[in-house]
């Protein structure tokens, strides 16, 4: 009796089963056939009304719109290269990335972008009328209406991704003269749509540069960390703690640095070597002197608040935005919150040392030239800002003032030949940044900028150069100059610089430095210099590096950032 049991119950199920199974294939085949429906649809209502919208259409709409206008140019110049065709619609229906796109804007907050902005548009909806239309009239006018929000709304937001939401050359205290992204954004449409080849990532809407892409993931980890909660404020009961020391404030100490809450035991509050050495690593990536005490500048570090940092963070973004889309094959990267200048060739960093910049009222300019010659045992000529500001005065007081600082006064004849004139020949108390003629210190130990200058012409008159000075690069904070930029390894730099030109090998170039006449050397192609102001970054291993804002330049931009 059990077998016939059983075996009835095994029919049962194995009937179920095949009810089951045919039931999701009539299903599947009624999708497929629905589907197939409406693709038939929509190619009968394609051929019927041209795919397509006008010059009127495309004018009318996007003056229209106030959140459109700006980007009007783009908008006619995007159509007209296609003749007006249609462009997220392929055989009458939406092609998918047009699903893709409206989903990456759905995600702006990731890019430290403002969602609201994108969000205007419900295309969901605008996707569901569509799919809904019963007649082709009113699908072609939903049709033309839906590519023409697509397209201005992709300008809209690919301007703020690719460009940045603030123009650093329309607001004069936003410091950035570095050559600009110059990313045609018509094209990268075109290369998202599949009607183009690129080497850029834009079919996926993704960012150029891996700088950007690391705060990103930064900024992730750093908006998480406030969801929960932060990170402790430290209070010390004295001035500081250093390791070995036995205090209350290493239990938030812990919290702070190690992520980690301890029981309020004996050992927990004992600095120790574990702690010290994490604290000692959150002080190189905060540009602080890693000695493991907490007080002074490392406790107010510590105690910048999570949302601060995520600012901080979403700003530095902005600034990849407004560097060119690729670099160069070989360039060289100067950091000024960071006191590096980095060399690049091809992807790899061939190069690094530190670097002395402006100090905060002779700021070091934000731009970005090519590297043409070095200066081997140079003159120094005084500028005409520390001309009127200190020279001139100095040599009103003290008529031996040039003399003793081993500088003369020069006219130039032609030829790059000069005269050297009488320093009593002049009024010292009428020189000002106009003077004709110029002050120049002579070569040698005691000249500022060392036994070698390297020349980008520009018209901040800046340039990198060596230093008698070598004892500031011990320093972690390192603005002490006019605005000029000295190099740590100057004979490291002019041999990576000539390595392409064999006579100048390491012997030819120290006899250069100290041969007792300036001389002149043309590279033999140009080096791009970018000198930028990179206030957060994250490292090689993924290491996120904050740095003071020196300049307020951070300051300025989140005003208009986040305004």
């Amino acid at each position: 009796m059990l077998g016939t049991s059983s075996m009835k119950s095994n029919k049962s199920v194995f009937s179920f089963f095949l009810f089951f199974m045919m039931t999701v294939l009539l299903l599947s085949a009624c999708a497929k056939s629905g589907e197939k429906q409406k693709k038939k649809v929509a190619l009968a209502a394609a051929k019927e009304y041209p795919q397509q919208t006008d010059s009127v259409y495309v004018v009318k709409f996007t003056t229209g719109d106030p959140d459109f206008k700006e980007h009007l140019g783009l908008m006619k110049l995007f159509y007209r290269e296609r003749q007006y065709r249609f462009a997220w619609f392929k055989d009458g229906a939406l092609v998918p990335q047009a699903y893709k796109f409206v989903e990456v804007m759905g995600k702006a907050h990731e890019e430290g972008l403002d969602p609201k902005k994108y969000a205007k548009r419900d295309f969901k909806t605008m996707f569901q009328t569509l799919e809904q239309a019963k007649n082709d009239s009113t699908r072609h006018k939903l049709q033309e209406e839906l590519d023409v929000t697509l397209t201005a709304s992709y300008f809209d937001y690919a301007t703020d991704f690719y460009k940045g939401t603030v123009n650093p050359r329309s607001l004069e205290n936003i410091e950035w003269e570095v050559k600009r992204n110059k990313i045609k954004l018509h094209k990268a449409l075109q290369t998202i749509l599949k009607e183009r080849e690129s080497r850029y990532p834009y079919y996926e809407f993704e960012a150029l540069h891996p700088g950007y892409i690391r705060l990103r993931e930064a900024l992730k980890q750093y908006r998480l960390a406030k969801q929960q909660g932060g990170w402790p404020k430290i209070q010390l009961a004295s001035k500081m703690i250093k390791p070995g020391d036995s205090a209350q404030a290493v239990l938030s100490l812990r919290h702070r640095i190690l992520g980690k809450l301890a029981d309020n035991t004996p050992q927990n509050r004992i600095y120790d070597k574990p702690l010290a050495d994490a604290v000692k690593n959150f002080q190189i990536r905060h540009g602080l002197k890693p000695d493991g005490v907490v007080g002074g500048e490392t406790l107010k570090v510590m105690n910048i608040p999570v949302e601060e940092r995520i600012d901080q963070i979403i700003i530095n973004m902005e600034r990849w935005r407004w560097v060119p889309k690729r670099f160069e094959d070989k360039y060289v990267l100067i950091n000024i919150p960071e006191y590096m200048l980095h060399v690049y060739e091809k992807g790899k960093e061939m190069l690094n040392m530190k670097v002395v910049v402006g100090k905060e009222m002779h700021a070091t300019p934000v731009f970005s030239d090519k590297l043409e010659y070095i200066v081997f045992y140079p003159y120094w000529n005084i500028t005409p800002q520390i001309l009127e500001e200190e020279i001139a005065p100095a040599q009103a007081r003290n008529p031996n003032y040039l003399a003793s600082h081993d500088m003369e006064l020069v006219k130039d004849i032609g030829n790059n030949q000069v005269e050297v004139l009488s320093p009593s020949s002049v009024d010292w108390n009428t020189v000002d940044r106009n003077f004709k003629m110029r002050v120049r210190q002579r070569p040698g130990k005691q000249n500022p900028l060392g036994f070698v200058k390297f020349i980008f012409p520009n018209e901040h008159n800046v340039y990198l150069h060596d230093t008698p000075s070598d004892h500031l690069f011990n320093q972690t904070e390192r603005g002490f100059s006019h605005g000029c930029i000295r190099i740590e390894k100057p004979f490291e730099f002019a041999q990576y610089l000539l390595k392409d030109q064999k006579q100048w090998s390491p012997s030819a170039i120290n006899a250069a430095m100290h041969g007792g006449a300036e001389k002149y050397v043309n590279l033999s192609a140009k080096v791009p210099v970018y000198i930028v102001y990179f206030t957060a970054w994250v490292d090689d291993n993924g290491a996120v590096h904050f740095r003071d804002d020196i300049y307020k330049h951070d300051r300025d931009l989140e005003m208009a950032y986040f305004r």
